[in-house]
């Protein structure tokens, strides 16, 4: 008897580990099953599918991708189909961030039940809205390729969250695909696009960090006199500035991109407040934009010296910062602390994939970052920078609160930076530009922000 209890258990027990198992895989075919079709080992599937995939359209409707007979279509308009390249992709999977590639099940009529498996005559696919505008898009991209410049470039209403711009250098014509052979360098980055996937040394746009810290840390900061001499021992080593500033306090020091000034705020906060406000203002921390991972940007001062800690103030070191990120602390900065999360994905008009459906986060609010009172003084010395220092005439008929920088990379040569806001009623957006190899932010991340910020304001306004 005992023999036939024991029996009728472990038949029990695996009766409820078979079920349990099955509702499990259940559970993932049904959540998963779209990202399984995608693997690369089933791009032969996938690319397929793009003979009948949906239409991808821009915030005013304009067609960046379409199907027809049997072969996939896209803008007619060169500069805006190498400047969307990174956003809408290709008929390959090899930019992995793209929207094509993202969204690939749900533009090939993927779903669950019926998988790629109905003739492509009864396929549901999906059409994809986006918040991009391709005229801001094609004027960034214009005004980096014709400086043949590498880099990122992004553009959002900090307000509402819509990413009006999103553009990254090298790419090519998806109608002429790359081919890259080894030790050709021409083609470095082309499948990534910067403005999510990639990081850089921030340079002096980090001083925004440095400057909340201290503003907020130490009191009457924002009033303290320092004096400049060109370059000052910290640490046992020179921190250099471009030029001796004289006495100067955080609002000049700011415009004027004194180094001097921010090494020794951060040597004086010590490693602890300089890693808590970098932690508090995004660094550290994992972002997504809609379905997409955003790259990490870092601050890491924990084995640094007195030396390290000063560089880490003004943005080297080992600081690195991704673009997309620093756009949201120009937003959080704007919007009195807290900034506004950034999509592109609108809307997916689609039946079965309900994943998709609802892969936009829509401009939610994301933590505070600093206070109301800070982001006001942060604000106010930005726009100060641009008003009294780089000239109004940068942004033309904009009022805009920015800061560059100039990032010192290991092979000696500098990037070029600029991170800001529109201050103007009815045209909130907040931009971040990046040049690899650049030089000074001013004159090579600044006529970039100026072309797309531009246009993405025509957008915004709608004339």
């Amino acid at each position: 008897m005992k023999k036939v209890l024991n029996r009728s258990l472990l038949t029990w027990f695996l009766a409820i580990a078979f079920f349990i198992g099955l509702g499990y895989f259940v559970v993932n075919l049904v959540i998963h099953s779209s990202e399984w079709a995608q693997k690369p080992m089933n791009a032969h599937l996938s690319v397929t599918g793009l003979a009948q995939a949906g239409d991808i359209y821009d915030r005013n409707g304009v067609l960046l991708a379409t199907s027809k007979d049997g072969e996939r279509y896209y803008s007619n308009d060169y500069s805006t189909r190498l400047a969307m390249l990174h956003t809408v992709g290709d008929d390959s999977v090899n930019i992995s961030t793209a929207l094509q590639s993202v969204y690939r099940t749900g533009l090939t009529g993927y779903n669950f039940i019926l998988g790629l498996g109905l003739p492509d005559s009864f396929r549901s696919s999906s059409d994809l809205n986006t918040t991009l505008d391709a005229e801001a898009c094609a004027a960034a991209y214009n005004a980096m390729a014709e400086r043949d410049y590498k880099g990122a470039c992004v553009v959002y209403n900090y307000k509402t969250g819509e990413v009006i711009c999103d553009v990254s250098t090298p790419g090519y014509d998806p109608y002429d695909p790359v081919t890259i052979t080894e030790g050709d360098h021409t083609y470095d980055g082309v499948y990534i696009d910067n403005v999510i996937s990639s990081t850089y040394p921030p340079g002096s746009t980090f001083k925004l960090v440095t400057a909340a810290a201290a503003i907020e840390t130490i009191e009457g900061s924002e009033n303290r006199l320092l004096y400049c001499e060109g370059s000052k021992i910290i640490g046992g080593e020179y921190v250099t500035c471009v030029e001796p500033h004289g006495e100067i306090d955080m609002k000049e020091a700011m415009a004027v991109s004194c180094n001097i000034y921010f090494a020794e705020l951060a040597v004086e906060l010590g490693p602890e407040k300089m890693t808590e406000y970098a932690n508090a203002m995004g660094f550290n921390k994992n972002f997504k934009l809609d379905a997409n991972d955003v790259a990490m940007s870092r601050y890491n001062v924990k084995d640094a010296d007195t030396a390290g800690l000063a560089w880490s103030g003004v943005g080297q070191y080992t600081d690195m910062a991704n673009p997309l990120h620093m756009a949201m602390i120009a937003s959080a900065i704007a919007n009195g602390g807290t900034p506004t999360e950034p999509y592109i994905l609108e809307s997916v008009n689609s039946f079965f994939d309900f994943k998709n459906i609802l892969a936009g986060t829509h401009g939610r609010n994301g933590a505070r970052m600093i206070k109301s009172s800070t982001a006001a003084k942060l604000g106010d010395m930005m726009r100060y920078t641009v008003s009294d220092h780089y000239g109004d005439s940068m942004f033309g008929d904009l009022h805009v609160a920015a800061k560059t920088g100039t990032a010192e990379v290991s092979d000696g040569a500098e990037d070029g930076w600029i991170v800001g806001y529109v201050t103007d009623e009815g045209c909130p957006l907040a931009f971040a530009v990046v040049i690899e190899h650049g030089g000074f932010g001013f004159s090579s991340a600044g006529p970039v922000a100026n072309a797309a910020v531009a246009a993405s304001a025509r957008a915004v306004r709608g004339y």
